[in-house]
């Protein structure tokens, strides 16, 4: 049976004539059955890596399937939607569905339909889907975004953890990782994260570099000084013509800075996590379709978006990571054309970033306290939830997070039943050494805060600040 070739299937659906650097290669590698690992920077074409094998191998295998992993209910919407489009059997399987639908695609599913499925790596908690993928051939493992795979990566999801079992489940599939950003370290978390030597897994790294971004530091003293300078920043002429995103790590901050602009006649949309889940898709929707030009957002926004002429963006309180800080100015210049990306930066800012930090890290004592109030008091835990078991944790302020936290490496490590109410207040296992080790959790508390210090090095930086960053992701 002859198969059509990857640069005939590329023509075919995506409309390309020849690949961009190294895609070729990646797919050859991929093809032969061999692992790969994939960092390349946003916009550059990450997703034909696996797009064109898993086309090509349902070709050779009618009931071949390649499985994405990705983080994003949006992004997978998205991706599975632009496939269809261009006539590619995809698909996505996650909780924006109705039950209807779930059960019609995982029968479908299981009839063999659908070349390419997008799923979260929640998704394998539930006993209906892993009943219809076991009936498929999973030749390919697309991991998309696998930073978040990696403890050391700056996105935390607990399930992204349980690669290696996964794969185990799957039969060991060939798999491809995919990220704009991971540092060495980050890399070789990852590799054993998913169960695969390094020996046995092959770097593609394109580098981090995005010519057409000009990354600009401006120091401020405060946030009066920024209120001052965002309107000229948000028009500047010499990058209109497309959309602008602020991004903010404090909804508080946001609402302010906006309703400064509303003060000055400046039209804008806002999105943070305190909006219902439409508003928050109005808001993005009128960002894609161009109706709205200028958002305020917290980190929340963003994955998701695929726009091409996103002109600025702005960081108008400092991010946490040179890794949160490049994800989020990657969403620029996606057409290639100049775009400029502020970051406003006020020393008074890193406290806050110091305040996550901290939340992100509960020390041992407060991991046994928790186990032993969720063990102890299993009634009182699900009849009050979560705010009492915060006040009986902690009386500092009700905005200390770290039970959230905590609460999610107890499911991590498979101590409670599950991520979320009322399942992650279950114990089913004993807290493990690692979480009563106080060594390994200041270990990752200071890794934790070079990573913010390295942001202040970056700030610093007199010279050609993208090398900055070549040389700090390696």
């Amino acid at each position: 049976m002859s198969t059509t070739t990857p640069i005939q299937q590329l023509q075919r659906y995506f409309g390309y004539d020849s690949f961009r650097p190294s895609q070729g290669a990646i797919i050859d590698h991929v093809l032969t059955g061999n692992h790969a690992m994939v960092v390349m920077p946003t916009g550059m074409g990450k997703s034909i890596c696996y797009q064109i094998p898993a086309l090509i191998q349902s070709e050779q295998q009618p009931r071949s399937l390649t499985l994405v992993l990705s983080p994003l209910i949006a992004l997978m919407q998205d991706q599975a939607q632009s496939l269809t489009s261009r006539g590619i059997d995809a698909t996505f399987i996650n909780s924006s569905l109705d039950r209807q639908r779930r059960t019609d695609r995982y029968e479908r599913l299981s009839a063999g339909d659908y070349q390419i499925l997008y799923v979260t790596p929640e998704r394998f908690r539930k006993q209906e889907f892993l009943e219809a993928i076991g009936k498929r051939d999973v030749n390919l493992l697309a991991i998309d975004e696998a930073h978040c795979v990696s403890q050391w990566g700056h996105d935390f999801r607990p399930d992204y953890t349980r690669i290696a079992e996964i794969r185990e489940r799957l039969g060991e599939p060939t798999t491809i990782a995919l990220t704009a950003t991971a540092t060495s370290e980050c890399r070789k978390d990852i590799y054993r994260q998913m169960g695969i030597d390094p020996n046995e897994i092959r770097l593609f790294h394109e580098g981090i570099d995005r010519p057409n971004l000009h990354l600009d530091v401006e120091p401020v003293f405060d946030e009066s000084e920024k209120l001052e300078k965002l309107p000229s920043i948000v028009a500047d002429p010499d990058f209109g013509g497309g959309s602008v995103i602020v991004y903010f790590s404090l909804i508080k901050t946001l609402q302010r800075f906006s309703d400064h602009l509303l003060s000055r006649g400046i039209d804008h949309v806002c999105y943070h996590g305190d909006l219902p889940r439409n508003v928050r898709r109005n808001v993005q929707d009128e960002f894609m379709s161009g109706d709205r030009d200028l958002v305020l957002a917290t980190n929340a926004f963003g994955m998701g978006i695929d726009k091409q002429d996103i002109r600025i963006v702005v960081h108008a309180e400092t991010p946490g990571s040179i890794e949160a800080y490049y994800q989020e100015i990657g969403r620029a210049g996606r057409d290639g054309a100049p775009s400029r990306c502020v970051w406003m930066y006020a020393q008074e800012d890193l406290m806050t970033q110091m305040q996550f930090i901290e939340w992100s890290n509960p020390d041992a004592a407060f991991y046994t306290r928790l186990y032993q109030l969720l063990a102890e008091h299993p009634e009182q835990c699900h009849a009050y939830g979560f705010d009492w078991i915060n006040g009986q944790l902690q009386r500092r302020s009700k905005h200390d997070h770290r039970l959230a936290t905590a609460l999610s490496m107890l499911d991590r490590h498979g101590v409670v039943a599950g991520p979320h109410p009322p399942a992650c207040y279950d114990v089913v296992a004993d807290l493990p050494p690692r979480l009563q080790d106080e060594d390994v959790l200041a270990e990752k508390k200071r890794r934790d805060q070079q990573r913010l210090y390295a942001m202040v090095q970056f700030a610093a930086e007199e010279g050609d600040r993208k090398e900055f960053l070549n040389r700090y992701f390696g």
